[in-house]
């Protein structure tokens, strides 16, 4: 009777623990875009939890929301975005956010339906980009370094269509939404997709990809916070959790060279 006596205090007392770490997990609300981003943060989720954080991961479909939503305390961090976009964001909307950790490298392609290189677009062409100035800014870039066009010597990482100063071939450069360009292929020549919605739209950018950035790159994404909240015990469990060599071989297996880790 006493030893069935102690193993039941002792279920009791496991029951009771169990009890007191599910009610003191400190949820965490983290805004992330559909894909990879998403992916990602669902194999980071039971890291976490291990640390005490329960991730509530929340999905929007476009670049815009998730900074506005962090900053009036409607999500606690996101992870969609590289550091050049967000400086835009704190500079253009006065957000208070910063970067607490790095997360992927996501290399820019350029994919069509009607060429299988560069060299072979026609003088008139049409070229999709994103329309946000980070972004935009970076398809410039590649263009500028497969020879399409030149821009202005101090146009920097944020160049526009304006800063194209020549043209040879007379590309028409058409901005538009990040989430739109995957769409837009039947209707121009080429377009320059991110990552995560290349592969949201069945695009395998390793092999679809007419060109693509080095690896090597700016735009690393990035984990964000309010200012407020960047000294905060969860937010080092968070980043602890992300930058773990499980996630680190998920993302090898997973994207293959499509997305590359950046810690």
């Amino acid at each position: 009777m006493l030893r069935i006596r102690s193993l039941a205090t002792l279920l009791a007392g496991a029951a009771t623990l169990a009890m007191a770490f599910g009610a003191s997990a400190e949820t965490i609300k983290i805004g992330v875009t559909p894909g990879p981003h998403a992916q990602i943060l669902e194999v980071v989720k039971p890291i976490a939890a291990k640390d005490g954080l329960d991730l509530q991961v929340l999905e929007f479909s476009d670049y815009v929301i998730p900074n506005q939503a962090l900053s009036q305390g409607d999500l606690d961090a996101n992870s969609f975005q590289h550091q050049p976009y967000l400086d835009n964001q704190v500079k253009d909307r006065g957000y208070d956010l910063v970067s607490v950790a790095k997360t992927v490298v996501f290399p820019i392609g350029i994919y069509s339906k009607t060429v299988k290189s560069l060299d072979e677009l026609k003088p008139g062409a049409k070229v999709a980009i994103p329309n946000d100035p980070t972004n935009g800014g970076r398809v410039l870039l590649l263009l500028q370094s497969k020879g399409l066009i030149k821009l202005r010597p101090d146009a920097g990482l944020k160049a526009s269509p304006i800063d194209i100063v020549e043209n040879p071939k007379k590309l028409q450069v058409v901005e538009l939404d990040a989430a739109q360009l995957p769409r837009s292929l039947d209707d121009v020549t080429v377009a320059a997709i991110n990552t995560n919605y290349a592969i949201e739209a069945g695009l395998d950018p390793a092999k679809d990809a007419i060109a693509r950035e080095a690896a090597e790159s700016p735009y690393a994404n990035i984990i964000v916070v309010r200012k407020a909240d960047q000294g905060k015990p969860w937010v080092a469990k968070l980043v602890k959790a992300y930058q773990n060599d499980e996630v680190k071989r998920f993302i090898g297996e997973k994207f293959k060279n499509a997305v590359v880790p950046a810690w």
